[in-house]
């Protein structure tokens, strides 16, 4: 290394290099010596084909070099590879391995045209069900028997129609060969969560009604203190009309005049039990609401998963043997124990009957 004298006072001194940059030096020596090795090899250098492309085939046959452990030979690399390739790296999917006796979809209702009254869907909410009954027809087989329940209420009935004409149009688009669909029957198991009032338990639609007749009554003619069930179901819709999310409310702040989450997965869970001892079919689809729902998958899961959208779906698989079932939402399988519904204490609570 020389400084340049001529270089002005306070100049970073140069450093004078002659020989080439390290990694060009590795990159002469290499391609000096592929010539050599493939002379050895008796292969004659293809100047059409990339370096990289050959370099990266002269080292094909290391590969299968052996590979050592504690001095004994194991094999050679590839096969090493595919030993240490454990289930728990690529862990198998119980879903996929298990073998299931009935699949039942529990699928929220399409968009309704309001929840202040008993009404039933928009035409984008005919269309979302449709589309979704068109989507689950890819799970029917040759002949399989599908049954089809809804909760009663206009927005889940007309969801579980909507669902049966999308079923048949594209079972009969796929060939399916004739499969069974049953028409549509309610089931009081599948029913929304309900709220206590003086005419009795109510959906909580249908007490909002109720609510509207007795708030104006109490604004109009001042008769005091309201009941309990009105302060509850007015915190309930003043979250909803703030824009809030009322099943969160629901699911983790207790009200004494709705019906608890665990009450309405008991239900579900009789439900799903009841239909599968009632029918021999394989898949079992029910429109019903988002709150059930939610609270049926949170218990499943653990956690919240949050509200699902319109004709989103909770899908129960019930394992063969009839002790265990998968519970299958936004991408999460949890295996989870049929609960013995007749061991589990009574409903102390007369006004929500299972």
């Amino acid at each position: 290394m020389s400084i340049d004298e001529h270089s002005s006072p306070g100049a970073l001194p140069r450093t004078e290099r002659p020989d080439a940059p390290a990694y060009l030096t590795r990159h002469r020596v290499r391609r000096s010596a592929q010539p050599a090795a493939d002379q050895a090899a008796g292969v004659e250098e293809d100047t059409s084909v990339p370096l990289y492309l050959r370099q990266f085939r002269g080292r094909g046959d290391h590969r299968s070099d052996p590979v050592m452990y504690d001095g004994n030979v194991v094999g050679n690399a590839r096969a090493w590879a595919e030993v240490t390739r454990t289930k728990e790296i690529v862990p198998e999917r119980r879903d996929q391995l298990a073998d299931i006796d009935c699949d039942i979809y529990l699928v929220r209702h399409g968009e309704t045209q309001g929840y202040s009254s008993e009404s039933g869907l928009t035409p984008l909410g005919s269309w979302q069900a449709h589309r979704r009954g068109q989507e689950l027809a890819r799970r029917v087989f040759d002949g399989q028997k599908v049954e089809l329940l809804c909760a009663p209420t206009n927005r889940a009935r007309q969801t579980a129609e909507h669902l049966r004409r999308g079923l048949l149009d594209n079972v009969e688009l796929y060939g399916r060969g004739e499969p069974d669909i049953s028409q549509l029957n309610d089931d009081r198991n599948f029913r929304n969560f309900e709220v206590a009032t003086p005419e009795g338990p109510r959906d909580v639609t249908s007490a909002f009604r109720l609510y509207h007749r007795e708030m104006e009554k109490y604004e109009r003619v001042g008769l005091g203190e309201r009941p309990g069930w009105l302060v509850d179901v007015d915190r309930f819709w003043g979250i909803q009309q703030g824009g809030g999310d009322p099943i969160t409310h629901w699911l983790t702040m207790p009200m004494m005049y709705f019906e608890p989450p665990v009450s309405c997965v008991r239900r579900f869970w009789r439900g799903i039990l009841t239909a599968r001892e009632n029918t021999d079919a394989r898949s079992i689809i029910v429109a019903t609401h988002s709150g059930p729902i939610r609270a049926f998958a949170t218990l499943a899961m653990g956690y919240d998963p949050g509200e699902p959208f319109n004709t989103e779906f909770v899908r129960v698989r019930l394992v063969a043997g009839g002790t265990t079932a998968l519970v299958l939402y936004r991408n999460r399988v949890q295996e989870v124990v049929i609960p013995d519904l007749d061991a589990l204490p009574p409903n102390s609570d007369t006004r929500f009957q299972e």
